[in-house]
């Protein structure tokens, strides 16, 4: 339990969904936690109240990280810093060019300026594996392509598989921090300019910066449009109330999804670490799985295997085909290592999706879903 000598973290956008299971997950290791978040309504409805599952022990601070003095208000008295506050998504940030840089680059660049008058201990800033693009290839011979782009006739004639400059196919390899960044949007370029920043000004100003590289994160409070998951949550949703998946392209595309209680735990390690100062670090399951695998166990879970996914064969603008995350430098560096099963997050995150059904839109006799214990580790 904290006490009045623990050390105190802010955590920007630390009602959100990464936010409020970071915020307890800090809690239970006795540290004191204050929370800047704006409580969008698109997240927390019109009335912009405290989320019920933000831990009551946490100090609640609403304001825009845009906003020069909340920033400064939320600092005081403050050791370190935990920065997730953005606005998220890929394809929504390819027409709303400039609230993704207002939030993502101007927020930060508001966050970090308040640091030089407040400086902290360490600063965690979550980025996302989006700074890749497309993950590593490799092809049969061995020859690795570290930047791979589809081109725009190829994926509208239905060749999915990126491809070599040669025309070959190549296929997909765990992805390092060293791989060189090719953001295919505009979300990914503003997450490449918060590493960028900080990195920067924390050497330069002696803070000691740390960056997250968070691969495909889901669990339960994640919202139903929030893209970090591939759209989980939508799955669960729509396989309960008796309505087929919806896959895009041809439902092979591989991604790492990893669990928020892992991700809860890599943020505090990445603080707890020494070795953390000045690292860039993935943060992923360091498992493949296709979209059609995660539809297959979700079916399994819900009872629905009578329902096929409806596979559109269409692509989205600034979707990838394969990332995959290579989590050596975090086993190493922070001693970590993914603790929740993709069987056993996928079951906790149709539970909670069920009694949100239950409780939000009054479905009379929701499915049995077996309720797992907790999995917080």
């Amino acid at each position: 339990m904290p006490t009045d000598t623990s050390p105190t973290l802010l955590i920007t956008g630390g009602a959100g969904f990464i936010g409020s299971h970071l915020t307890t997950e800090l809690l239970q290791h006795g540290y004191r936690v204050r929370t800047l978040d704006n409580l969008i309504p698109r997240v927390h409805g019109p009335e912009r109240q405290r989320p019920g599952h933000l831990d009551p022990r946490a100090e609640l601070l609403v304001g825009d990280i845009r906003d020069p003095q909340r920033v400064q208000e939320a600092l005081e008295g403050v050791d370190s810093v935990i920065h997730l506050a953005a606005v998220v998504g890929e394809r929504s940030s390819m027409y709303q060019i400039e609230k993704y840089m207002s939030v993502n680059t101007a927020g930060t660049a508001v966050l970090l300026e308040a640091l030089l008058d407040h400086p902290v201990e360490r600063l965690i800033v979550a980025s996302s594996s989006a700074v890749y693009g497309e993950g590593l290839y490799c092809s049969y011979n061995g020859t690795t392509y570290p930047k791979i782009r589809r081109s725009t006739g190829q994926v509208a004639k239905g060749d999915w598989e990126p491809r070599s400059p040669d025309g070959e196919v190549i296929y997909p390899l765990p992805t390092p921090e060293t791989k060189e960044v090719s953001p295919l949007s505009v979300y990914a370029i503003s997450k490449y300019d918060q590493e960028e920043m900080c990195r920067m000004i924390g050497e330069s100003y002696g803070i000691p910066t740390a960056i997250l590289r968070l691969f495909s994160v889901y669990g339960p409070h994640q919202g139903y449009a929030n893209p970090y998951s591939g759209m989980l949550t939508e799955y669960a949703s729509r396989l309960l109330q008796g309505l087929p998946v919806h896959l895009f392209e041809d439902g092979y595309q591989q991604r790492d999804f990893v669990s928020v209680y892992d991700v809860a735990r890599a943020f505090r390690l990445a603080l707890e670490a020494p070795g953390a100062r000045g690292e860039t670090f993935n943060i992923g399951s360091g498992r493949p799985y296709t979209f059609r695998t995660v539809t297959d166990r979700f079916a399994a879970i819900t009872g629905r295997q009578d329902l096929s996914p409806t596979v559109t064969g269409t692509s989205r603008v600034g979707d990838i085909r394969h990332c995959i995350a290579d989590i050596s430098r975090a086993r190493e560096t922070l001693g970590y290592e993914p603790k929740i099963t993709l069987e056993a997050g996928l079951l906790d995150l149709t539970a909670w999706v069920e009694a949100e059904i239950t409780e939000r839109q009054k479905v009379p006799a929701p499915l049995e879903v077996p309720k797992p214990s907790r999995l917080r580790v």
